[in-house]
This record gives structure tokens, C-alpha cells and sequence, in this order.
């Protein structure tokens, strides 16, 4: 079969009316959990329906999204948060949400690969920096889970780079006398 493939290069996904889903590029069925693999790993597709061809790609991703909340021992869309958004549902500032959220998010991984980069620098050479790792390992599990609260303002990258520097400081101060 031919391999198909939208516009902008992303991967076609077929879901058939058995609710199978079919990737054009491998030309082999595939689950949610397949869906949910690649999109972690940056590739894109577009679900369609394979009868009649109608884009259902947000819906998809709403599913997935479904399945990993309820499977998760810890799920990352807290309660108070999905009551505000639900609320937004019809209301006139229902239109600026999402970019609003894409805003969010963006900033909010900006900010951690900011912090991933400023810890492994300051960890650099120091009998820690393997302990660093398994515990920025761990923040990074911790940290996944989207917040929609907006960070306080920081000047400019040097003082958030700096502030960064001084709470690894402190922390390190405590790890010493901890250790000692």
C-alpha cells in the first residue's frame, strides 16, 4: 500500500469504523499507546477518518490524554484545574484559552530546560554531580505535570540564572551538613 503522507509532512493515521487505527507510513495497525509514544518523541501525524477523511486528530488526543489521567497513580490535570476549564466552555473568553494554555505550556518548558541547564552547570566537576543527576532525573518527573499557574516575572535570564544559582547554593549548603 502507498505510503501517504499531509502537507506539512506529518504521518496520515487512518481510524476505521472497528476503531482500528492504521499508520500509512509503516503500513501496520497501531494502538493510542503507539499515538501517545510518538508524540512524545516530536513526530507529527494527523488522524483521520477513514471514511470520510474528516480530521479527528483533536479527538484522538483528548482520548489519549483521557487513558493517561485514569491510569496514573498521580494524574497531572489536577481537579480544580479541569472545573476552570470546563467552566470556560461558553464563556466569551472561551476563544483566547487556547493559545493561552499553548503560551503556558511553552513557557513552561522553556523555563525547565532553562533550570536543567543551569543545575548541570552548576553541578559541573563537583564530587555531586551524579547524585545531581538522578535528583534532576526526578524533578523532571515531578516537574511534568503542567501547572497553569504563571511564574512570577524575572528581569532577564541572567537574574533568573542567578536567583537559580543561589538556590543550589543554599540547597548544596543543606546536603553538607546533612552529610557532615
Amino acid at each position: 500500500m502507498k505510503k501517504q503522507h499531509s502537507g506539512e509532512g506529518a504521518i496520515i493515521i487512518k481510524k476505521y469504523a472497528n476503531r482500528r487505527l492504521y499508520n500509512t507510513e509503516s503500513s501496520s495497525y497501531i494502538t493510542l499507546e503507539h499515538l501517545a509514544a510518538m508524540t512524545r518523541e516530536g513526530r507529527e501525524f494527523k488522524v483521520v477518518d477513514a471514511k470520510t477523511d474528516e480530521d479527528i486528530t483533536h479527538n484522538i488526543l483528548t482520548q489519549i490524554i483521557m487513558e493517561e489521567e485514569g491510569r496514573g497513580e498521580q494524574p497531572m490535570l489536577p481537579v480544580n484545574f479541569l472545573r476552570q476549564l470546563i467552566a470556560m466552555y461558553g464563556d466569551s473568553m472561551q476563544a483566547m484559552v487556547p493559545g493561552y494554555l499553548e503560551a503556558s505550556m511553552d513557557s513552561f518548558r522553556r523555563n525547565q530546560a532553562q533550570f536543567k541547564s543551569a543545575v548541570e552547570g552548576a553541578f559541573a566537576g563537583s564530587p555531586f554531580a551524579e547524585m545531581a543527576k538522578r535528583n534532576m532525573a526526578m524533578f523532571e518527573a515531578a516537574t511534568s505535570a503542567f501547572k497553569p499557574a504563571t511564574p512570577p516575572p524575572v528581569a532577564n535570564k541572567d537574574d533568573e540564572i542567578a536567583a537559580l544559582k543561589a538556590e543550589l547554593a543554599r540547597l548544596q549548603d543543606k546536603v553538607d551538613k546533612l552529610v557532615g
